[in-house]
């Protein structure tokens, strides 16, 4: 009996237990002896056990890590741009006029050396030199071959336009800035050999964004190359002589600028600030824009070869002036920003396929920390500078840092020098700048031995070698007639200087060698 009570009691708790595990998922009791459900009370314990499901809490958990989605806005903070995308300047063709030269001219730009320069204010084409006319705001460019052809007008222009005229080598087109006349401001192309000229970019300005890059064309002067701003950044553009097909050369989302043709024809040298900003549009990788990044005045140098489009980095020098090719693999340029306080200027020259840029650096005398107003020989073995310190001195140096001789004989001011090497190399002519000429004709050879040592008049400015090496045009000032400036054409060696602007009234301004190519 007492086994049996026993049995009775372990299957009584064994079903206590059981309804305990399964809460109300099973309520049916198994139909032994229907007495022991009368304990069945024990199932509220099941019912005090069901707080476990309001442990379930948890989900109320879940929302504390809804601060997650509050930190999302952040990504969104990005995408909208802070500055306002500037308004592009499409390349047109209009205004078109037709141009009037001579076969002749064009026949001889083909063979013979041209002096390209302007005439401002021409005041008296005619009459009684003692009564000039007044100003007429009118200038007009000029070609003369020395001792071949008299002036040959080109062009009248606005004197609004100064300077900002840019001859192709070849010299049977160039484009010129126009800004007399607000509904025709913009940049022009003048086609000498299609005898028409027309506008191809409507822009107000040649500063864009901040920058002066100057137009340059091609060397058979079949495309030009412009820089121009777009939305958010700068870009170089090329353009035929006909005003169509225009064409980036890159397009990265930086600043791209200061852009300079290759004598062969094949790459255009360029300045961008990729290295520092790779890209000024927003939302883009790497983006600059938000970032209070200031605007580039400066980068480093690349080029891009025209066929394939391949972009190489030259350095990672900066450059705040625009680089020079002296030959179709050798590239110079200058780094420092004396202007604003730096205390140094350095030179450097770099070949294209070594790709590695070497610093001029003296190596057996003083190293000039400010090097100016350099000139580089054609093959890039020689390079003539002004060294700026408590004095200026001009020092001819190798491009390996073997100084060959140091003179202090023409004390020019800072940045008050100009050079010009022959295309042979063996002559180098040094003038004066921007007016300020104190000195006559100056030829000195590779080894800045004395060639040709004139006293003014003329004094000599921006003097330049014809591409044929057989003359030296330069601006001439006469301090006894009232500091005149005309154009004068010498030998190559300095020697018999003659004015080809002796007949004109008004200011003269160089702008350079044209035609004689080939």
């Amino acid at each position: 009996m007492s086994d049996r009570r026993s049995f009775l009691a372990i299957a009584a708790a064994l079903l206590v237990i059981g309804s305990g595990c399964q809460g109300f998922a099973a309520p049916t009791p198994t139909p032994t002896s229907t007495p022991t459900s009368s304990p069945t009370p024990t199932a509220t314990a099941t019912s005090t056990s069901t707080p476990t499901a309001t442990v379930t809490p948890s989900p109320t958990d879940t929302p504390t890590i809804t601060p997650t989605p509050t930190e999302t806005p952040t990504p969104t903070a990005t995408l909208p741009p802070t500055s306002t995308p500037g308004t592009t300047v499409g390349f047109i063709y209009d205004n078109w006029e037709r141009v009037d030269v001579s076969d002749s001219l064009l026949d001889s730009l083909r063979t013979l050396p041209f002096i390209a320069f302007i005439n401002q204010n021409n005041r008296d084409a005619v009459g009684d030199v003692r009564t000039p006319q007044p100003e007429n705001a009118v200038q007009t460019l000029y070609y003369v071959s020395p001792g071949v052809t008299g002036l040959v007008p080109i062009l009248e222009m606005s004197v609004t336009t100064g300077t900002q005229i840019y001859t192709a080598p070849t010299g049977d087109v160039f484009a010129y800035f126009r800004q007399d006349n607000p509904a025709l401001t913009g940049l022009y192309v003048v086609d000498l050999a299609a005898k028409f000229s027309g506008r191809v970019l409507p822009i107000t300005t040649l500063l864009q964004r901040g920058l002066v890059s100057d137009p340059v064309w091609s060397p058979d002067g079949s495309r030009l190359a412009v820089t121009l701003a777009t939305g958010y950044d700068l870009d170089i553009f090329t353009v035929g002589r006909d005003g169509i097909n225009p064409a980036p050369i890159v397009r990265s989302g930086a600043y791209e600028f200061f852009p300079a043709w290759s004598p062969d024809g094949r790459f255009i040298a360029f300045v961008s600030d990729r290295q520092t900003c790779p890209s000024w549009i927003p939302g883009e990788a790497g983006t600059c824009d938000g970032t209070g990044t200031p605007a580039p005045n400066g980068g480093t140098l690349y080029i891009a070869e025209l066929a394939t489009g391949e972009v190489t980095s030259l350095g990672d020098q900066f450059l705040t002036e625009p680089p020079r090719w002296i030959n179709d693999r050798q590239i110079v340029f200058a780094s420092g920003q004396p202007a604003l306080g730096e205390p140094e200027r350095s030179l450097w020259i770099v070949d294209i396929f070594e790709r590695v840029p070497r610093q001029l650096t003296i190596t057996n005398g003083r190293d000039d920390t400010l090097k100016l107003a350099e000139a580089w020989s054609p093959d890039g073995s020689l390079v003539l500078y002004q060294a700026a310190g408590t004095t200026t001195e001009i020092v001819l140096a190798t491009s390996n840092g073997v100084e060959i001789a140091r003179s202090n004989d023409l004390a020019f001011s800072r940045y008050g020098m100009v050079a010009a090497w022959s295309p042979d190399g063996t002559r180098v002519a040094v003038g004066g700048v921007g007016g300020t000429c104190p000195y006559g004709v100056n030829v000195f050879g590779d080894a800045l031995d004395v060639i040709a040592r004139g006293n003014p008049p003329p004094s000599m400015c921006d003097p330049a070698y014809s591409p044929d090496g057989r003359f030296i045009a330069f601006v001439g000032i006469n301090p006894r007639i009232d500091g005149r400036r005309d154009i004068y054409f010498a030998n190559a060696n300095g020697f018999g200087a003659q004015s080809v602007s002796a007949s004109l009234r008004g200011q003269t301004e160089l702008i350079g060698w044209v035609g004689g190519q080939g």
